[in-house]
Order: structure tokens, then sequence, then C-alpha cells
């Protein structure tokens, strides 16, 4: 008998393995959310150029940029068509209210999208019905300002798949259930922004960005940030962002995103309100990331140096580096 049993288990083993591998693919191509564990980790170079994501700006209605070490594909998605204030400042949108979409590609062909959606309380529930239409996965919904008018949303989008320009359509279609407009032109130069750069950048150790007129920093992780084993860039957004906007005599309004771990969470904090700096809203970004980030949103109005120093103290708490 024990032949016998060693060919039905033999038999069961592969007729197994068959279902496994063609309904795992199946599975891919009608949801852009799943993804496959067995890839190679680290992206691809392939392409390498902004012609190779051609399909993905055709598909957006939007151009994109790549990024410096090539790897990530992102389109820009800001919100400026809405005038929004909190406590007395007119959000610009590079502050706070910058929207993106950003892409990158494996070796197998694996296309991974992550992005975050900026939209009106009316566009919400719009924008959700959407999303979930289209396959597209929804990791977070929380807001970035504490009071603010109008009332807006930002929901964070996940998708993976072998068809990119696929993907953007999906992602499309939860755009056209909103006013989000094309990202306009850069203005060519940027406004350079009304506050003390050259003091920041001394206190924050390191040379930030004037990115049309928000003068800002980005922080990348020390460490690889992982996602059922491939390594997710940190121009997907994985990184800590501090934005500065001039709001006149030297004082500036703040806003970005920390990427934290679980053990920094409260030390940053901490170190946050030292300063006064208000907390706004913390969270995760991502369902299955390695390690689990938690990211927290900020804001204060006040001199802009002075806050500076506060969150450089911040910083100091991260395992980060200045991204390049």
């Amino acid at each position: 008998m024990l032949p016998v049993m060693r060919l039905v288990v033999g038999m069961v083993l592969v007729l197994t393995a068959g279902c496994s591998s063609s309904g795992g693919e199946a599975r891919i191509a009608a949801r852009p959310g799943s993804i496959q564990r067995d890839a190679d980790p680290v992206p691809s170079l392939s392409a390498s150029d902004d012609a190779g994501w051609s399909g993905v700006a055709h598909a957006l209605g939007r151009s994109g940029k790549l990024s410096t070490d090539k790897k990530v594909y992102r389109v820009s998605l800001p919100r400026s068509d809405l005038k929004v204030t909190s406590y007395g400042v007119s959000i610009k949108p590079g502050l706070a209210l910058g929207g993106y979409a950003a892409f990158t590609r494996y070796p197998d062909g694996m296309t991974l999208m992550m992005g975050d959606l900026v939209v009106t309380e009316p566009e919400l529930q719009k924008v959700t019905d959407a999303l979930q239409r289209q396959g597209i996965e929804q990791t977070a919904v929380h807001k970035h300002l504490l009071a603010h008018q109008p009332e807006v949303w930002w929901a964070h989008v996940h998708a993976t798949g072998r068809d990119a320009a696929a993907i953007a359509r999906s992602l499309r279609a939860a755009l056209d259930v909103t006013a989000t407009p094309p990202a306009p032109a850069a203005s060519s130069p940027a406004p350079a922004p009304q506050i003390d750069t050259a003091a920041i950048d001394r206190v924050m150790g390191t040379k930030g960005t004037n990115d049309g007129g928000i003068y800002k920093f980005t922080f990348e992780r020390t460490s690889p940030v992982t996602e059922h084993g491939r390594v997710i860039p940190p121009g997907m957004g994985v990184t800590t962002a501090l934005n500065f906007q001039s709001t006149g005599g030297g004082k500036a309004a703040i806003n970005g995103d920390f990427a934290m771990t679980a053990d920094e969470v409260q030390h940053v904090i901490q170190a946050l309100r030292s300063g006064g700096i208000s907390i706004v809203e913390l969270h995760n970004h991502a369902l299955h990331d390695e390690p689990r980030l938690f990211y927290m949103h900020f804001w204060a109005n006040n001199d802009a140096v002075e806050l500076a120093k506060t969150l450089h103290k911040a910083v100091t708490q991260q395992a980060v580096t200045p991204a390049a």
C-alpha cells in the first residue's frame, strides 16, 4: 500500500501547485492591489527615462517626473483649485495640498503604485466608491491640518500589477470624480521663500529645496522599507517631509509628515511639543510595510528658525538621513 499512497500524494501535490499558480496570476490581473511574494525585491531600472512611463502619463492625463535615481515616476496631483485656510493662513498647495501618484517597476515586470489623493468632504465617498470599483486599495483616510475650511481629506492609495497604464487608468477613474486639475506648469524661476533659508539650513544640518516658494526638507530611512519582501524606494513617499511656508515677518507655517517606527513615535511627539508644535494626526499609510511605519502630521506658525530648531530635534529621534 505504501507505494500507492506515495503516488496519490504526489498527484495531489502536482494538481495543487498547478491550480495555485494559474489562480494567483488571474487574481493579479483582476485586482491591481494583489501582489506576488517571490519577486526580486529591488526596483528595476528598466524604465529609466520619462518615455518608459508615457503610458502612465497618458492614462492619468498628467505628466510626471522621474526621480534622480531613476527608480520612481511621480505624478503630482496638487489641489490648486482649492482655497483652503487654517488658523488664518492661506494654505499653498505645496505646503499641504499636494497629492501625488508614484510608480516603481520591479525586474519581474510588476509595478507598484502608491499615492495620496487630496479630496473635499463632498468628494470623499465618491472617490472611495470609484477606487473600490477599480480595485485600487485604500490604505489610509485622514487629515493633514487641524481647523481648516473647506473640509479636506487625504486618501492614500495602493495597487500592484503588471500593466502600469492599467493601474493609472483605474486611478484616473477616481480622480475624475473630483475637481483635481492638471498640475500647473512650474513658474521659472520659482519665487524665493521669504524666510531665512540659510539659517534654517544651518539648524537642520542639510540644505532644503525651494518648491514653488515652499521650502522643503526630506529625510529617508537608513534601513530599507519593504512590503511582502519588495523594497519600497524612498521616492514612493516613505519619508519624513518638512515644509515651510512664509507667513511674513520671519515667520512660517509648517506642515508635513514624520515617518516613524513604533519605538520612535513618543520621542518625536515629545520633541515637537517641547517647541510648541501641534500634533495633527498619527496613523499608518500602508497596510503591510516592514518595518511598520507610523506617520505624524504637525502644524505651527511661528518664527521659522525657531521652528526649525524644534523640527531638527524631532528628526534626531529617528533613524533617518537627508534624502539625496
